[in-house]
């Protein structure tokens, strides 16, 4: 096993044991190819894949890693996969690789100084040159204005809340299914009120040595009120916040006690806010859902139909195109995820792509090339929306889940 030799991957390996998450296993992925073992690299890249197909960050990383391994008939795969989601592949990773130790070989000795030469932990994300805000979100008018008047209106109007006796407390959770859009909404969400975005994963505070992670935790919020206004978006919240009860290390749960006590520590006056995403709510620890902490739930749901027409012609924006109704594609799109709309698209391009690369005249996508597309695109979701309908169904305590209810219930899914 990779991680016999090397202290960084016996903690992840301990962690995935504990807990299978995808984003360990990206992270064991991304150690194993800083020591040189791509083959093991591309194992746990390809695990990741059989979680979530769609994922870029998998497929550009499996794409290197076989490439790396001497398969490049994988990696041409890889990449063509990447290329038909609307990803590309850079030349370097994604994201830095949050846990590195020193050339040396050894960790740090807990109690040590962990300096940035024995330990990298957060690479903070630069500001924002390409900020966004709801303007540039398609669609989803009902998400933005829950979020507006759950979260924006208080922030803009601090006095009028203050003068009732109302703190402005708590973070925004957004659940829903993969692919639809949640990331996308959370930077908006920090374009509205003019902050700093940095995202944290599981992978940004974990450590092998007991009590490091709680304590890097601490430091990324530290780092946020300092460097405010920031909106601290944590993806992947039920990794993170996992319910205690379901934890089999003591680790796991004091992760989760320190996220309760940086959650309990933020006021008004901080300047942060904290906006949290999960494709499963239901696994994340009940304590974190409770007044004050996040208590504000929206359900970003598959795109609706101006939505699904946004992302269709954005994506197809400077691509030669002839007649695109766009209106009717999304109209023929219903229950597919933003992922899967910019599949659909760059199918339909590829159409095209092969009729010219056999000798035929270059031309442009029109309605026939989607109508193809659209008889090899299938939704992603379902999974999803089988689990989903159970927990609303007989696991709706006190109506948590009585927005998910009302959209299984108007699209009969």
């Amino acid at each position: 096993m990779p991680g016999e030799t090397d202290p960084v991957l016996r903690a992840l390996e301990a962690a995935l044991a504990a807990a299978p998450h995808l984003d360990l296993q990206l992270a064991l992925g991304d150690r194993c190819m800083a020591l040189g073992r791509p083959s093991d690299a591309l194992a746990f890249f390809a695990a990741a894949l059989a979680e979530d197909p769609a994922h870029l960050g998998a497929l550009d990383r499996a794409a290197r890693a076989a490439d790396a391994a001497g398969l490049p008939q994988r990696a041409a795969g890889y990449r063509r996969l990447l290329t038909a989601m609307g990803g590309a592949a850079p030349s370097q990773p994604d994201a830095p690789t949050p846990l590195r130790l020193a050339e040396t070989g050894q960790g740090t000795a807990p109690g040590a100084d962990a300096g940035p030469d024995n330990l990298i932990r957060l690479a903070p994300e630069p500001q924002d040159a390409d900020r966004i805000a709801f303007d540039d979100v398609g669609g989803l008018e009902a998400v933005k204005r829950r979020i507006d008047l759950s979260f924006l209106a208080p922030l803009r109007d601090p006095a009028l809340f203050r003068a009732y006796g109302k703190a402005i407390k708590g973070g925004l959770l957004l659940y829903g299914p993969p692919g639809c859009g949640k990331t996308h909404i959370a930077r908006a969400t920090a374009g509205e009120v003019g902050a700093r975005f940095t995202s944290i994963g599981l992978i940004d505070v974990l450590d092998m040595w007991i009590g490091e992670s709680e304590k890097h935790l601490h430091e990324l919020f530290e780092t946020a009120r300092r460097e405010g206004p920031t909106v601290i978006f944590l993806d992947e919240l039920d990794a993170l916040g996992q319910k205690r009860s379901q934890l089999r290390h003591n680790a796991g749960r004091n992760l989760v006690n320190q996220l309760l006590i940086e959650l309990d520590g933020l006021d008004s006056g901080a300047g942060v806010f904290v906006v949290a995403a999960t494709n499963h709510p239901w696994d994340v620890d009940a304590a974190l859902k409770r007044p004050g902490r996040f208590d504000r739930t929206v359900l970003v749901p598959p795109p609706d139909l101006p939505a699904r027409a946004h992302i269709l012609r954005r994506h197809m924006q400077g691509r030669p195109q002839d007649a695109l109704d766009f209106e009717v594609l999304a109209r023929k799109t219903e229950r597919l995820s933003g992922a899967d709309l910019v599949h659909l698209a760059d199918t339909a391009v590829e159409g095209v792509l092969e009729e010219a690369l056999r000798g035929g005249a270059m031309r442009p996508v029109g309605m026939a090339d989607f109508q193809r597309a659209l008889a090899e695109v299938r939704s992603s979701i379902g999974p999803w929306v089988e689990v989903a309908r159970n927990y609303a169904l007989y696991a709706n305590e006190g109506g948590a889940y009585d927005e998910l209810s009302q959209w299984l219930k108007a699209h009969k899914a």
